[in-house]
């Protein structure tokens, strides 16, 4: 992966393109202001004034340690998941990074890899309150959502919360319950709120789901509707750990933390902070054609019934600058793009009935794509 914006090829911010011969005078000059509207020349000493304390000048930290600090506090995160769960880095960090960026993340496999320890070893890493759903066929609505209900001691019909209402909530096997209770989420994570008897009731902030589902043909499962499924920023397979993998995990049953009694090393604050960042990402022309290359190419491709739609494509964007960021950059490279594309398209994408019986899925044909399209290598300075 590119470490600077040359070498990823792309127009790099303004203030990076500035004239070097100022010297040490250009390096210096964006970080001798911003001291609460105090203009402060280097090289020359403030005058002691009459009556006037002198307080110690502090350089504000530039946006370089930001994103650094930031990117040594993912990897905290990442090594307290891994701790608990055995499997992929690169899923976990994906995983992550669909989180830091406040987007949903559902993931799919079969029963017995490890879906529920990631999910709940993410949600108690991140320091934020955490419940948790079991879906199943009698599910109701209210289960999830909440329901009005008879207070005898006040003698008033008021709205009791439910589940749903706490930071990030694990919907276990949601593909167990019924397109009924599988709905009862979908306001919830679009608008972030709850609505009962014609009054809204918003969700507490932040407000993630991760949900698990197996695969569509296992017994007793119902499908995710279209809408439903492109409510969730990205999708992870974990699929089955290596040898080297599943031996660790057998030779540490005994000593291996439990999800549940992991600390948080995360936090509301670097949260928000880390999402804050995902938006002020720096985003080329040619990064952002890339994008509509690829996504263009899902509309059209002939074993594609239903391509990406214009909020799929603001997902790849997200994705790729939360990966950006967990790398201490703060502009996004087609590599991360790349990286991002099949977790936040497979889902979106609906494969022709004939292109699926010859054994095409979505994810190779996204796949077959990226293998198409030209990647961007340089643009105007």
């Amino acid at each position: 992966m590119a470490t600077s914006a040359d070498d990823a090829g792309i127009v790099p911010h303004l203030s990076d393109t500035m004239a070097a011969g100022s010297g040490a005078a250009a390096s210096t000059s964006a970080s001798v202001k911003d001291l609460r509207g105090a203009a402060v020349v280097p090289g020359i000493a403030l005058p002691d004034l009459p009556g006037t304390p002198v307080l110690p000048v502090t350089a504000p930290e530039t946006t370089h340690d930001g994103a650094a600090r930031l990117a040594r506090t993912f990897d905290a995160v990442v090594a307290n998941v891994r701790s608990a769960y055995v499997g992929r880095d690169a899923t976990v960090r994906l995983a992550l990074c669909c989180l830091m960026a406040e987007g949903h993340l559902l993931v799919e496999d079969h029963p017995g890899v490890g879906k529920t320890t990631l999910a709940k070893a993410l949600a108690r890493s991140l320091g934020l309150t955490f419940g948790r759903v079991q879906f199943t066929a009698d599910l109701l609505p209210a289960d999830v959502t909440g329901a009005m209900v008879f207070d005898r001691d006040s003698g008033q019909i008021s709205f009791r919360p439910g589940p749903v209402f706490t930071n990030i909530l694990l919907a276990d096997e949601l593909n167990r319950a019924s397109p009924k209770a599988q709905s009862a989420l979908l306001e919830s994570m679009e608008e972030h709120q709850v609505s009962a008897d014609g009054i809204s009731h918003p969700l507490p902030k932040p407000f993630m789901v991760i949900a698990t589902q197996n695969p569509y043909d296992a017994a007793g499962t119902f499908p995710l509707p279209h809408s439903q499924r492109d409510r969730f920023l990205l999708r992870l397979s974990l699929g089955y750990p290596d040898r080297a993998a599943e031996d660790e995990l057998l030779a540490g049953t005994l000593t291996r933390p439990l999800p549940d009694s992991l600390s948080g090393v995360g936090g509301a604050e670097f949260l928000h902070s880390f999402a804050g960042a995902v938006l002020r990402s720096h985003v080329a022309p040619e990064v952002r054609g890339y994008v509509l290359d690829l996504v263009g190419e899902t509309r059209s491709h002939p074993d594609l019934t239903v391509g990406a739609s214009p909020r799929a494509a603001l997902a790849v964007l997200r994705a790729a600058g939360a990966v950006a960021v967990s790398t201490g950059r703060d502009y996004v490279t087609p590599d991360d793009v790349k990286l991002v594309a099949e977790p936040a398209l497979g889902h979106r994408v609906v494969v022709h009935p004939a292109a699926e019986l010859a054994g095409v899925t979505a994810s190779s044909t996204i796949e077959e794509i990226m293998s198409r399209i030209v990647v961007p290598v340089g643009g105007a300075r």
